[in-house]
């Protein structure tokens, strides 16, 4: 089984590419915010170990983690955020090890994982490959102007946030080029799986 690692920053059109892995190539995808959702959930080891360090402050009416309260916290203090990801990190690469051996045995041909800190968190570790989906920071604005509505300050500050291009392409093995039409990655897309040796599910 071909493991693929996706990475990019915000606005760059991870889901879109995951989405097109998934319906031509049958790629099993898994994103690793999804999997920490799941393990923060109330009651969980996880989430636990999080109310302990963070107080029941962060949590809403109903008992369960209030991520923008928790982020609140974390992205204005680097020394929280790192004790944050040093309890969910762990616990996600655990169960995307897990998921990955189910993948295998039912013999998926080629598995996708895609997470924002793909780098820092050293996710390549568990990849064959890691590609870096790039757009420009314009052509990222436009997207999340248009499809989430944030205004221009909150997109700079999570610009500000994240890993510069170069640090991405120096971290990546492959780039695929999203700035123009998606038909246009696509066709990276297919010259990529084409030299890894996948092949399209309905050729």
């Amino acid at each position: 089984m071909k493991i693929i690692g996706i990475t990019g920053g915000i606005g760059s059109g991870k889901s879109q590419v995951l989405t097109y892995l998934e319906k031509t190539y049958g790629a099993a995808c898994c994103q690793a915010d999804q999997v920490a959702k799941r393990l923060q959930k109330k009651g969980t080891k996880c989430y636990r170990r999080i109310v302990d360090h963070f107080g029941e402050g962060i949590l809403d009416g109903e008992g369960r983690l209030d991520r923008a309260a928790l982020g609140n916290i974390v992205f204005s203090n680097k020394a929280q955020l790192r004790i944050l990801n040093e309890i969910v990190h762990p616990a996600v690469k655990e169960k995307i090890r897990e998921i990955i051996r189910k993948e295998e045995k039912k013999g998926t041909s080629v598995f996708v994982l895609e997470a924002a800190l793909f780098i820092e968190e050293n996710y390549n570790a568990m990849c064959d490959e890691v590609w870096y989906i790039y757009a420009d920071e314009e052509t990222r604005k436009r997207r999340l102007t248009a499809s989430r509505g944030y205004s221009e300050e909150k997109i700079e500050g999570i610009f500000a946030s994240q890993m510069s291009s170069s640090d991405f392409f120096a971290g990546c093995d492959r780039a695929i080029d999203n700035c123009n039409s998606f038909q246009e990655a696509c066709g990276e897309i297919d010259d990529v799986m084409a030299q890894i040796g996948i092949k399209k599910i309905h050729e």
